[in-house]
């Protein structure tokens, strides 16, 4: 048994927050921190079992470090913002404490996501004896362990990834993001990166566009190629990529909007003088947006995320589909969350087991796909993420 420590009370932070206190088995004492006291007080009074509140600027390394050292958790959940993963993780290592986050680090003025910055730690953390984990969300994080489970058990060698994305849900809203507005802007208006034949491809923002039929009957959805960090990550790890892309659907209504924005400047993360001071544009929408985290009692339908791998087994070519299906209304029964949130918290708690269990071990810094599949697919299952395999073609 462990005590943990969770940085970051938004929408996925709740989640967390909630699966740790169902497992007490393994997270014997929790504590939520945020710069908002009272966003952790309301989160806490859901739970089945108390956990302790605190406030903490994680953008504060000495701030972080106190609050490590009064609390002493062997692992500290980082479902804060992409910009202060750097933060965290100096805080970690002066505080002796292990580290996990579910999205890489980005630099607040510049909309570019790689793990240079994070993989940088690796001997710092591995001198210190200590163990980082990247990216323990959905994408990244489970779309890279469903890599690694295919390989092990579908596959001698995977040669194509096809990581797919789809909200096959609707919150009723004109505009609003499904997380943080912010990120989420950021990240879809960058231009589309993907994988092939040992170099990087870039495309404009959303100009490649498929057709994608979901399983059990969930629709058809139009997908956009996209760049998402957990490709950087496993063309380094799984030897043999030839291809490797990721899509997220969008409707078009939010794309219209998107396009309304950004037409009108309001998608800008550099600041703009204003009435005698400077605002970032993006981040006044973020304030005018509705907060994601209020989406929840809003949200119907549900989400289908996985992977088409493609590859050889015992000389013969063969593809397999590899997903999840997560419904909005039932993830806001269990935890008042949507299936947005929900499957980004479940990952973040799973692999935080995994570590605190002794299932996945290391020094330094790790991606997702350089443990056993295995235990964290069982887990997933376990916790309400069940994985399904369809062998076959469904994406081109």
């Amino acid at each position: 048994m462990a005590k943990v420590l969770i940085i970051g009370a938004g929408g996925v932070g709740s989640v967390v927050a909630h699966k740790c206190a169902q497992v007490p088995e393994v997270f014997k004492e929790i504590c939520l921190a945020s710069r908002t006291l009272s966003r952790c007080e309301e989160i806490a009074r859901q739970l089945p079992r108390k956990i302790r509140t605190a406030q903490v600027d994680a953008d504060n390394i000495p701030q972080t470090v106190a609050l490590m050292r009064a609390f002493k958790p062997q692992l500290l959940i980082n479902v804060a913002l992409p910009y202060q993963d750097l933060n965290l993780m100096e805080a970690c290592l002066e505080a002796g404490v292990n580290y996990l986050d579910t999205a890489n680090y980005e630099p607040p003025d510049t909309a570019k996501f790689e793990y240079s910055w994070q993989w940088a730690y690796h001997d710092r953390f591995k001198d210190a004896g200590l163990m980082a984990l990247l990216g323990s969300g959905f994408d990244p994080g489970v779309t890279s362990v469903y890599c690694t489970y295919g390989l092990k058990h579908y596959f001698d060698s995977i040669d194509t990834i096809d990581i797919i994305d789809c909200n096959a849900g609707s919150h009723g809203q004109p505009f609003a993001t499904n997380f943080n507005p912010e990120i989420n802007i950021r990240e879809v208006t960058a231009r589309g990166r993907y994988y092939q034949d040992g170099k990087w491809v870039e495309t404009d923002p959303l100009s490649v566009r498929r057709r994608f039929n979901l399983p059990e009957n969930l629709g058809k959805l139009n997908v956009y190629l996209m760049y998402h960090e957990e490709l950087e990550s496993l063309v380094r790890h799984i030897p043999g990529i030839k291809r490797a892309r990721f899509w997220m659907s969008f409707s078009d209504n939010y794309l219209k909007h998107l396009e309304v924005l950004q037409n009108v400047g309001m998608t800008r993360i550099d600041p703009v003088p204003f009435q005698g001071q400077e605002i970032v544009p993006l981040k006044f929408l973020k304030a005018l947006l509705p907060d994601p985290a209020s989406l929840g009692p809003l949200t119907k339908g549900k989400t289908c995320i996985g992977c088409q791998l493609r590859g050889v087994k015992d000389g013969r070519r063969r593809t397999i589909y590899i997903y999840n299906i997560c419904d909005h209304e039932a993830c806001y029964r269990e935890v008042k969350s949507h299936a947005i949130s929900y499957t980004t918290g479940v990952p973040a708690m799973v692999g935080a087991k995994m570590m605190l269990t002794g299932k996945w071990r290391g020094e330094g810094v790790f991606n997702m796909e350089q443990f056993d599949p295995d235990p964290f697919i069982a887990a997933l299952d376990k916790h309400g993420l069940p994985t399904q395999v369809f062998e076959g073609e469904v994406f081109r």
